[in-house]
């Protein structure tokens, strides 16, 4: 059979409860509503129609694929968007570095303070209930002090007081609530610094890959023009040793190949960094550096480019949305400083029992019970609540204005990207025209050399111009792959796609009245 233990004065607890919840909900919510801005009223990113960034002639550039690339407007940009690149390798690389990158890692746990701060704040719309009980143990004064009727020989006694204590808080004006708004805010505001953490981490780690190909085609491409160098100049002793040449056209080869070996060691040294960078972004220490290597090889352009329609852009930008979780938070602080200014009321009862023996705590005649409502409304206070307040809306309005800074800064990233992609077809299609024409006049120059034709002087000119030419053309194919991941980072980058980095829900209290 179970057994059932009463509290004294429960009854008179669980009316006083329900009288101030019926208080708290009948309350009202000063302060400004929050009302989400509207879209930025353009219909496209650049002044212009958008144009795609095609080539005047179809050239396919020495590292494989085409300069062309065509603007799919309204389309919608993937999640992992850097599967476009095609590339296994950097696929992988994106996936660890989504595992193990702690500032990943601190993002989600900002974001896990934000949704528990939430919670803490909601639990004071509700009564605080808390048990407390008292022991003691005490000595009355005795012989001449007490009055002849009192017991002389009773100078000890305990005392045991157990009681039950509900406070309350009614939230008459919606401070409270305003607090519990500001909070989600800046729940919401967290949750979009991690999707924008999770963009930036996702765009630097394929832009560094993309870095290393471009370094790669430059020390590879320097290293091809040392060597055609170096046989030049062995042509060129051979020739000097047989009085074919004078010395001078020796020495003026031999500067041109230390110019050229001089391009070699910071070339190196930038790799160097790089792959560390790339080893950093993983997780990773420098010593446990990765193992795949990345050229423009390994790379695939994407040809198809989403644009997403300008109306969009705003609730695609996780810095955006953060930027308007910042404007909603100050909003909510502006309802929480009015209701400072008004009648605080504050509504507490206790009951128990007091009895000096364990046993007599059952007997309604310990039993005793109290309720206390109290308000506050402050009078005098030298300006400091109206001060609070005006600063709560200066606030508000620094928040709104930062926000229209954000909006016309991502409508700026997505113009450049674009600008930049237009420009990269034709510097692709001209930079590949250069190393083609150049590399053809450096062998007929060399064999009219060689026939006597021409001078040494001609042979050097050719050689730094198609040094120049093979660098320039990997720049800017690089470039080209780096302003496509531009793009994708300045339209959001997909996140409202993906279900893979999700914040867990928040749990509930296994012991709520612990």
């Amino acid at each position: 059979m179970r057994r059932t233990t009463t509290i004294p004065g429960a009854p008179l607890l669980r009316r006083t409860a329900g009288a101030v919840l019926l208080a708290a909900l009948g309350g009202c919510v000063v302060g400004p509503d929050y009302v989400p801005p509207a879209p930025p009223p353009v219909t496209r990113y650049t002044r212009e129609p958008l144009t795609n960034p095609t080539a005047t002639d179809k050239v396919t550039t020495r590292q494989g694929g085409s300069a062309d690339q065509n603007f799919i407007a309204g389309a919608d940009v993937p999640g992992r968007w850097w599967t476009l690149f095609h590339s296994p390798a950097l696929n992988r690389l994106v996936e660890e570095a989504l595992a193990n990158n702690p500032n990943l890692d601190a993002a989600q746990a900002a974001l896990r303070i934000a949704q528990q701060n939430v919670e803490a704040q909601r639990g004071t719309l509700f009564p605080q209930l808390a048990f407390n009980g008292l022991g003691s143990r005490q000595k009355v004064p005795g012989g001449a002090l007490q009055s002849p009727l009192n017991d002389q020989r009773q100078l000890f006694y305990s005392l045991y007081t157990p009681q039950v204590t509900v406070s309350f808080v009614p939230d008459v004006f919606g401070g409270n609530e305003r607090q519990i708004e500001s909070l989600e805010a800046q729940a919401e505001n967290q949750r979009f610094q991690l999707e924008a953490a999770y963009l930036s981490l996702t765009a630097n780690v394929v832009l560094a890959a993309i870095q290393e190909a471009s370094l790669r085609a430059q020390i590879d491409a320097t290293k091809r023009v040392i060597q055609a160098q170096t046989e030049v100049l062995t042509l060129y002793n051979k020739q000097l040793s047989l009085g074919q040449i004078a010395g001078a056209d020796v020495v003026q080869q031999q500067a041109a190949l230390s110019v050229s070996m001089q391009l070699l060691p910071p070339l190196e040294k930038q790799l160097s960094q790089q792959r560390n960078l790339l080893t950093a972004l993983l997780g990773r220490f420098p010593s446990e550096e990765i193992g795949p290597t990345f050229t423009l090889a390994s790379l695939r352009l994407p040809t198809r480019l989403p644009v997403s329609l300008p109306s969009n852009l705003v609730q695609q930008r996780p810095d955006v949305k953060a930027a308007e979780a910042n404007v909603m938070q100050a909003s909510a602080q502006v309802g929480v400083a009015v209701a400072n200014r008004l009648p605080q009321f504050n509504i507490t009862a206790n009951g128990g029992s007091s009895a000096v023996k364990i046993a007599q705590l059952a007997s309604s005649a310990a039993t005793f019970y109290g309720i206390v409502g109290t308000v506050a409304q402050p009078i005098f206070d030298a300006g400091t609540l109206f001060r609070r307040q005006r600063a709560a809306e200066e606030t508000l309005d620094q928040a709104q204005a930062q926000y229209r800074a954000v909006v016309i800064a991502a409508f700026q990233n997505v113009a450049d990207a674009l600008r930049a992609l237009q420009s990269d077809a034709q510097a692709v299609a001209a930079a590949a025209a250069a190393e083609k024409a150049t590399s053809q006049s450096l062998e007929l120059i060399r064999k009219q050399y060689t026939a006597g034709a021409i001078n040494s002087t001609q042979v050097l000119i050719a050689q730094q111009s198609y040094l120049s030419a093979i660098v320039t053309s990997a720049a800017a194919r690089a470039n080209q792959y780096a302003d496509t991941a531009a793009l994708f980072q300045a339209l959001g980058g997909g996140w409202w796609n993906r279900n893979d980095v999700r914040p867990p829900k928040p749990e509930r209290d296994p012991a709520p009245f612990l």
